[in-house]
């Protein structure tokens, strides 16, 4: 039995070394092939993939101001307040811009009676030529019958004298009645009493008044949310104080600023995936690579790098890359100016280009909200022309 005993011993440790052999060899295969699937899959998937967490969600900020100066009297929106295109956020005191446009309308109207004043004599002044043509044809008839006369000696030379002044002044007053016409006549010429320079100023000036009057009431050009307010009332504004801004809460994007090695394979129009903070990963947004910017931030900053001077420490450098979120998910998820994203952009498909070369043919905004109808102040205006042409 302890021969036995003795005979077996030494196997025991032998068969734990090739059993830990085994499970090394196995375990060193398995991470052989973990690591070549891995490889498998970072060369065919994830190599096509640029990620960046150095991306944050921009969008329009527009700057409201006024077009005319004036005393704040009225402020109709505040902070994080919704707006609609069109709504009044400041009012003006209207008094002065009242008073000029009752001036401007006075003066049209001041102007329509001047110049036509100026037809009227137009007549009267080609009457009075008239006149002097006749007064001209009397004299020159007078001194007709003198002539044989005074040859004849049957009247006196100094009468005849007389017929031939009597002549000469009819022709001057003639001439000058004439310019007279012709003076006036550079003034009107024959132009409708409405299309007169005069008149056509006077109403100018109305309408300039109008607008002023008009533009006493601020109204958002966009559909937004209101931010920065800095208007309060009783304040002095001018056209070039900011009151306040609006925020699209729609048409946002994101500039995510990736490294300069990372954009190789960059293209416009590549699909993106981008994670907002805010949500987290329960909302992933879809979008598209709209455009990479022209320059770094370091070469637009305010103080570019001077890397000619001193000694120089290579920074890589990072490029803003434009990047458009679906307007669907946008409006379920909605995201604020300035929140930090996370951005992967999918480089597989290369067919793009890396720089816009097609020329827009249409604005990228547009807001008519501030265009003002001329229609109620041209009514206007024509009341006053016919209610003083007469």
């Amino acid at each position: 039995m302890s021969a036995n005993a003795e005979m077996q011993t030494p196997q025991q440790p032998a068969s734990k070394k090739g059993k830990r052999k085994g499970a090394l060899l196995l375990l060193t295969l398995l991470f052989i092939i973990i690591a070549v699937a891995y490889g498998i899959y970072w060369f065919l998937v994830l190599r096509h993939y640029e990620e960046t967490d150095d991306a944050y969600v921009a969008g329009n900020q527009v700057q409201i101001m006024a077009q005319v100066s004036g005393s704040v009297t009225k402020v109709w929106a505040d902070n994080t307040d919704f707006v609609q295109k069109g709504d009044v956020l400041v009012s003006l005191d209207p008094t002065d811009a009242q008073q000029a446009y009752e001036k401007a309308k006075t003066q049209l109207a001041s102007s329509v009676r001047q110049t036509r004043q100026l037809m009227i004599n137009s007549k009267q002044l080609q009457a009075n030529i008239d006149v002097k043509k006749t007064a001209l044809a009397q004299a020159q008839t007078d001194l007709n019958r003198r002539i044989p006369l005074g040859s004849a000696n049957l009247i006196g030379r100094e009468e005849l004298q007389h017929a031939r002044d009597a002549v000469a002044s009819a022709q001057a007053e003639l001439d000058v009645a004439i310019q007279q016409y012709n003076a006036n006549q550079a003034m009107v010429l024959a132009t409708k009493l409405e299309e007169q320079p005069a008149v056509q100023q006077a109403a100018t000036d109305v309408r300039n008044a109008w607008l002023a009057l008009q533009r006493t009431k601020i109204v958002s050009p966009m559909t937004g949310y209101v931010s920065r307010r800095a208007v309060q009332p009783g304040a002095q504004i001018s056209p070039t104080t900011p009151l306040m801004a609006v925020v699209p809460a729609s048409d946002l994007w994101v500039d995510a600023n990736f490294k300069e090695t990372q954009l190789a394979h960059m293209r416009i129009g590549q699909p993106v995936t981008v994670i907002s903070d805010i949500y987290g990963d329960d909302v992933k947004y879809t979008g598209k690579v709209v455009g990479l910017d022209m320059g770094t931030g370091s070469a637009f900053s305010l103080l570019p790098a001077q890397n000619a001077t001193g000694n120089w420490i290579k920074v890589v450098q990072r490029l803003p890359v434009r990047v458009e979120l679906d307007a669907k998910q946008l409006s379920d998820h909605p995201l604020r100016i300035g929140l930090s994203t996370l951005v992967e952009v999918d480089t597989s498909n290369r067919d793009g280009q890396m720089l816009a070369s097609q020329v827009r043919t249409s604005p990228v905004y547009e807001s008519n909200a501030r265009e003002i109808s001329l229609d109620p102040v041209n009514k206007e205006i024509n009341d006053i022309v016919q209610a003083n042409a007469n």
